[in-house]
């Protein structure tokens, strides 16, 4: 802490500043950071927050106290208006309010025994060193398959778990670890049997449960290799040990703490009614989701099936042949009509021809005059008497001689 250095008043101290700073030299003083206190609770009360507001005096003084609600929902024993009680907890100064107050974690009543103060002890010491820290718990499986049990053989404890357990969840496999839970040397095998279901692979969670009793008959679970064990576990711990107002150094070390061994079964073994319903649900949403999927699966089929339909080769083959169906049907039209035109040409033609055919006109009578090297005598005058002639008619031709002229 740096030395306070004087203030004048022309540079004096804010409210705020020496709020602060008489802060700050209360945190710094050791003793004040971990105490025990103890005086008589008045002014008890809980705020809409959750936290615990009362005073602590005494026959001289007395001093404001307040339980964080996080603090609050650990402790086991809450006092009321004008018991004696023995606090721990730390001192601070509240600013806004300009006052100090007492930061509880503990609460006791006054006047306990030997074993309560050794589980004070303990638990305030494991405490600090964050064994029972929320950040450390692991979450608890919401439908374990295989369910370990640490706890005597022939408890009733035992017996209230599984009756719980074959009533809720049935399909859960159970193995058992048997301990003592009570006595000198059940803290060790209490250990042993927790470590011998936490080297299993197989377990899913882990049940360590014991019935009621005194403080005495529950003191194992105080043991600080038993939370320890239970802290370094592989998989989650749920304790249900005595009652619901028992409290012991397990349970705080436990993922879970359950008021009572049934309790605790309760917790670990999900409801089959539930299981039912929440099978049912999740069934009618995969139909729902498979219907929608399969909807959704047939249209796209269909838009595909509409995209080969266009792009088909069968089809385009199809119109292809079409396309040359109508050109050959076009080519044979035409074929036809170019025939009939040549044919009427070819007999128009051959008509022409046949009307200049000298056969033609040889057949109406008519008769071809030609000089023996085969030159027509077109004229009377050329046809000199005594020459030699051929007359050719339409189906052949004779040799004659010219005697005379007329």
């Amino acid at each position: 802490m740096q030395p306070v250095e004087p203030r004048t008043p022309q540079a004096p101290w804010s409210v705020g500043e020496l709020t602060h700073h008489i802060r700050l030299l209360l945190e710094e003083v050791p003793a004040f950071r971990s105490l025990w206190v103890s005086g008589e609770v008045s002014n008890f009360s809980r705020g809409p927050t959750g936290h615990l507001y009362f005073s602590l005096k005494d026959a001289q003084a007395q001093i404001a106290c307040v339980v964080w609600r996080n603090t609050a929902r650990r402790l086991f024993y809450l006092p009321q208006n004008g018991e004696a009680v023995l606090l721990h907890g730390r001192l601070a100064l509240y600013e806004r309010g300009g006052r100090y107050q007492l930061q509880v974690d503990h609460i006791e009543a006054a006047g306990i025994g030997s074993l309560d103060a050794e589980f004070r002890r303990l638990k305030a010491r494991l405490e600090a060193e964050g064994l029972f820290d929320e950040a450390r718990k692991r979450p608890i499986p919401a439908r374990p398959a295989t369910i370990g049990i640490v706890t005597s053989r022939g408890a009733a404890a035992l017996r209230d778990v599984l009756n719980v357990l074959r009533r809720r969840y049935p399909i859960a496999r159970l193995l058992l670890a048997p301990t003592p839970v009570q006595g000198e040397e059940a803290p060790p095998q209490i250990v042993a049997a927790l470590r011998k279901l936490d080297a299993r692979d197989d377990v899913d969670l882990i049940l360590v449960v014991r019935g009621g009793g005194s403080l005495e008959d529950l003191w194992a679970f105080n043991d600080e290799r038993v939370a320890r064990a239970i802290a370094a576990a592989r998989h989650p711990v749920i304790t249900g040990i005595g009652h619901q107002t028992d409290f012991t150094l397990a349970d705080f070390a436990a993922d879970l703490r359950a008021p009572t061994p049934s309790a605790a079964a309760e917790i670990a073994a999900p409801d089959t009614a539930v299981l039912r319903q929440a099978i049912a649900e999740s069934r009618a949403r995969l139909i729902k989701s498979c219907r929608l999927h399969c909807s959704e699966a047939r249209r796209r089929l269909e838009q595909l099936e509409m995209r080969l339909r266009r792009h088909d080769p069968r089809r385009r083959v199809e119109e292809s042949r079409q396309h040359l169906d109508e050109h050959l049907s076009r080519a044979e039209r035409a074929y036809r009509r170019t025939l009939a035109t040549r044919r009427d040409r070819l007999r128009a033609a051959r008509a022409h021809l046949e009307a200049l055919n000298p056969s033609a006109v040889l057949r109406r009578g008519y008769a071809i005059v030609r000089r023996p090297e085969g030159s027509p005598i077109t004229r009377a005058a050329d046809a000199e008497s005594g020459a030699s002639v051929l007359i050719q008619w339409h189906d052949g031709q004779r040799r004659a001689q010219i005697t005379e002229e007329s």
